[in-house]
């Protein structure tokens, strides 16, 4: 999608990283470990948000590479398809369904509303352009706000219980960095 880390998803046992890799091969390596039996607790995440996943084992491991399989280069496993465009025989929708335009609503002021209104195009380009402008001034901001969430969702599953987890939150929104906290665990 966005940095080639999309279809990337990482699987832990217990602390310890299990795989990396497409979906189907992260899969396949979590049921060898579970029908062997020797494991902690095996947390499942997408490389790009850290978002937890969870994937169905049941099966050989046949079973669960052929299920997996199916996901590659697709939305991971709990992801909603977007909504099926209206058909040629239904009812047709408001704006420009196959370009992707969707209508909502939006809460402005009165001095907003007559200020879009005046605008080349009506309110709808003038907003257009505004979230366009606000989206490529604050790219970097985006990309770092997005990266510490992910990084939190990782740490929260991840080293929640250990006793410098706390230091560590307060580390990374703070944007202290580099920073020791314990033998062998550091914020780069």
């Amino acid at each position: 999608m966005h940095d080639g880390l999309s279809s990337l998803y990482i699987a832990f046992n217990g602390m310890q990283r299990l795989a990396t890799g497409p979906l189907a091969d992260v899969a396949t390596e979590i049921k060898r470990v579970v029908d062997r039996g020797q494991h902690r607790p095996i947390l499942l995440f997408d490389a790009r948000t850290s978002e937890l996943l969870d994937i169905d084992t049941r099966g050989s491991v046949e079973d669960v590479a052929l299920r997996y399989a199916s996901s590659h280069g697709t939305s991971a496993p709990g992801d909603e398809a977007s909504a099926p465009e209206a058909s040629a025989d239904g009812p047709r929708t408001r704006g420009r369904p196959k370009l992707g335009v969707v209508a909502r609503e939006v809460t402005l002021l009165p001095r907003h509303w007559d200020w879009l209104n005046t605008q080349p195009g009506g309110a709808s380009v003038a907003l257009r352009k505004l979230v366009e402008e606000a989206r490529r001034a604050n790219a970097g901001r985006d990309t770092a706000r997005k990266s510490r969430e992910a990084a939190y969702k990782f740490m929260s599953a991840i080293a929640s219980s250990l006793e410098t987890f706390e230091e560590a939150t307060r580390a990374l929104f703070a944007g202290d960095r580099p920073r020791d906290l314990a033998p062998g665990i550091r914020i780069p």
